[in-house]
């Protein structure tokens, strides 16, 4: 066995983790993925805090497998989708893990650190309700059949 794979216990090839506060856009990524047979699962969190206990686990509970793909905003409670950014690609356990920041910021400011943190895409989310359904339906695609994922520590 190689020292990289895939395994089911480290990741979750249909799931993604949407961690957004805004219920209005977490309705539209549901909707425009809930008829793809391509994601099984959308989990959602809503601040960072929630976001890193998800991913790396809180106190006392056992790891869950990780998602395929993150869709992170930025703008985020407690604590921000940059730091949650940072946070994940310092971490072993998830620095390889596909991010993929959804946000209405156009600063160039969070875009240069976005990438400068290791984001694999940073879209603005769109105005029109079915622009950003198209823009969610496309990105979900490409990032879970499309894109070869990185493989993840056994």
């Amino acid at each position: 066995m190689t020292q990289f794979t895939t395994d089911i216990l480290n990741v979750e090839p249909t799931r993604i983790l949407l961690v957004e506060d805004d219920p209005n856009d977490v309705e539209l990524v549901q909707l425009a993925l809930s008829n793809v047979n391509f994601v099984n699962q959308i989990d959602v969190v809503t601040d960072g805090e929630q976001a890193l206990q998800y991913l790396l686990g809180a106190e006392g509970m056992p790891l869950r497998a990780l998602p395929q793909l993150v869709l992170l905003d930025l703008k985020l409670p407690k604590i921000s989708g940059i730091r949650v950014l940072q946070t994940l690609r310092n971490h072993p356990r998830t620095q390889r893990l596909v991010v993929v920041v959804m946000t209405s910021s156009q600063e160039d400011s969070d875009l240069n650190t976005c990438y400068d943190l290791g984001v694999n895409s940073y879209i603005v989310k769109p105005l029109n309700f079915q622009q950003f359904l198209e823009v969610s339906r496309s990105v979900g695609l490409y990032w879970m059949l499309l894109n070869k994922p990185p493989l993840f520590p056994s």
